[in-house]
């Protein structure tokens, strides 16, 4: 009988250690995340030639083109010299309930790409009030400075100055596959600052909407602010479609510059409107294509003679601007692969900043080396432009400063990246 009840005891305790293994086993003790830190940043180069020999030795355009202003290449502007890019050092914090991301550049491209935070050249945007002109100085180097609040599982709040949601391409040279930035980029917004709402609404889609201080502004010249907006869906893995939308009034600082310098206070009342698209499927791990198209126009709200004024300068009381890119890459190797972009830009009406229609087509190779730290990419670029409404005007520059009708450049860029 001791024997019969021994055994019985023994199985018991076996029985009972079993099952706290397997109920460990089941539901493990949760470890507790930790915050993560994450120091990341770049450095690009260049150096470029451009066939037609422009004898003002940039791609900036003909000078006598649009009343002098550049209608050309907005950040590799410089031929046959070495020329720095963009230095950029970004500082990430991220936990359970927050993240924030301050984001600093430095050098040439940070002081284009930031050109609503910077001062001293009677073309960028001053504020008048001088307490707030004293404000601009090291704001240049703030290419992003945000924190994000996960209030749940769906629902997130950013505020602070952050890049725009607004087309393919960025300002960063180790995202994009080519080096030269397209004309959908450089006549669209870079940055904002407001805040905006992010709302998961599937694994397959969701939805921003926000408040900015206009487009690349520091301080918003009027008190309204505009609207932001984005719909992202995926349809399937690797397929990504991005709706986009900006719009406010009177949110154009070139045009309230011009109405305060020459006293045509009507061309600030209007409303500017910007939708955008962009997509891109991965179609096989070595094959991608993608394609980025945008409308924008204005509504100007004038009458009579000003009205009159306003269709001489801009065609009509609705000018547009908008076009097309293309996209496509090939991964030949995990070192080497290709690139082809062509792009269909209408700027006729003069209402952003190259006044023309422009066509171009890019071919890069990128080539990546020192396990991903380095890619070198050699690039070819076409680019032809065909002015229909100022008699034939020619945009570009031959060698003996003369206006011609395209530009042709072959460069290198080299990235290196941490």
């Amino acid at each position: 009988m001791k024997k019969i009840l021994r055994a019985l005891s023994f199985l018991a305790t076996s029985l009972s250690a079993a099952s706290s293994v397997s109920a460990q086993d089941a539901a493990p003790e949760a470890k507790e995340e930790k915050p993560k830190v994450t120091l990341s940043g770049y450095i690009d180069s260049y150096i470029l030639h451009a066939f037609n020999n422009p004898k003002s030795g940039t791609l900036m355009g003909n000078p006598a083109a649009n009343g002098g202003f550049p209608v050309g290449r907005a950040f590799d502007r410089l031929t046959d010299q070495f020329a720095l890019g963009l230095v950029q050092t970004k500082f990430s914090y991220s936990d359970k309930k927050s993240d924030l991301v301050i984001d600093l550049t430095f050098g040439p491209n940070a002081e284009l790409g930031n050109f609503g935070n910077t001062k001293g050249s009677t073309n960028l945007w001053i504020p008048g009030n001088n307490y707030q002109s004293q404000l601009i100085g090291t704001s240049a180097a703030i290419k992003q400075a945000y924190f994000t609040y996960k209030a749940t599982d769906k629902w997130s709040f950013t505020v602070g100055q952050f890049g725009t949601h607004i087309g393919y391409e960025v300002i960063d040279a180790p995202i994009n596959y080519h080096y030269s930035l397209s004309n959908l980029f450089n006549n669209g917004p870079f940055y904002h600052i407001g805040m905006k709402a992010n709302y998961v609404a599937s694994d397959k889609v969701t939805i921003m909407a926000g408040l900015v201080n206009n487009w690349d502004n520091l301080f918003d010249n009027n008190s309204q602010k505009s609207v932001v907006s984005q719909v992202y869906i995926k349809p399937v893995d690797g397929f990504n479609i991005y709706l986009n939308y900006i719009g406010g009034y009177g949110d154009d600082t070139y045009l309230t510059t011009v109405a305060s310098t020459t006293g045509k206070s009507y061309l600030e009342n209007y409303t500017r409107q910007l939708f955008d698209l962009t997509t891109g499927y991965q179609i096989t791990t070595k094959f991608y294509v993608g394609l980025n198209a945008a409308y924008g126009f204005y509504n100007f709200k004038s009458t009579g003679s000003d009205a009159a004024d306003i269709t001489s300068t801009y065609g009509s009381l609705k000018p547009s601007w908008g076009g097309v890119a293309l996209y496509t890459n090939y991964a030949i190797s995990d070192v080497l692969g290709i690139g082809v972009r062509y792009e269909d830009f209408n700027d006729e009406n003069y209402v952003r900043y190259i006044g023309t229609k422009n066509t171009s087509l890019t071919v890069t190779a990128p080539i990546t080396l020192a396990d991903g730290h380095l890619i070198v990419k050699p690039e070819l670029r076409l680019d032809n432009a065909s002015d229909t409404k100022s008699g034939g005007l020619k945009y570009y520059e031959d060698k003996n400063g003369n206006g011609t009708n395209s530009q042709q450049t072959f460069g290198v860029a080299f990235i290196y990246k941490y």
